[in-house]
């Protein structure tokens, strides 16, 4: 087993042991991320294409970009919470697949239109970091947006979770040629980071 997966293995039996209670999973709002819905409410951005939710959870990002009009492929490790999704959303085209997003299938590199990644990278302790900004920005397809959300680091804190610091969340700037497109500083109450970063870029 590699090392990354050692580090979200944890992630399956979290869901399974409260299969029948989500409200027990720390990171399921049971909602869509307000920082997506308030882009997908503006009206400058074109809503259509392909899209990638990473860690999808629960499913309440990926149905809220189907609403919007994505066809949207969304992806976890446990297949837990890809089993429950996907009962949560049985109306839906939303097509979920227990995927890696370190390992991602070929067919699946510069193929999104638009991919969305909310605090899975925040998630794995930080030597991981690099690598999983540079598999994210793979996918994305030519001109093609990447919508980060994030908790900032304070000085001294130790994870679980690891929040990002200005400098790491500049990576994608580096990775694959990225653009900065937008970069906005949310507060919020919160035991992990009262700060949250919401950065847009495009390929």
């Amino acid at each position: 087993m590699q090392e990354h997966n050692k580090a979200t293995a944890w992630f399956n039996d979290l869901y399974e042991e409260h299969r029948d209670n989500h409200e027990n999973i720390p990171w399921a709002r049971q909602a869509v991320n307000p920082l997506l819905q308030t882009y997908l409410e503006d009206e400058t951005h074109t809503h259509k294409g392909k899209a990638l939710v990473i860690g999808c959870g629960l499913g309440d990002d990926a149905h809220a970009l189907d609403e919007a009009g994505y066809d949207v492929l969304a992806i976890d490790v446990s297949e837990v919470a890809l089993e429950l999704a996907a009962k949560r959303s049985e109306d839906s085209s939303i097509r979920y697949e227990k995927q890696d997003i370190f390992d991602m299938p070929d067919k699946y590199k510069g193929h999104f239109d638009f991919v969305f990644e909310a605090l899975t990278i925040q998630s794995l302790p930080i030597e991981f970091r690099e690598k999983m900004v540079n598999a994210i920005s793979e996918t994305l397809a030519p001109k093609g947006k990447l919508l980060v959300v994030a908790h900032k680091r304070k000085k001294d804190m130790s994870g679980p979770p690891w929040p990002l610091t200005q400098e790491e969340i500049d990576l994608f700037k580096v990775s694959e040629g990225l653009k900065e497109l937008s970069l906005e500083m949310h507060s919020e109450e919160s035991q992990i980071s009262t700060e949250k970063f919401r950065v847009l870029y495009e390929k």
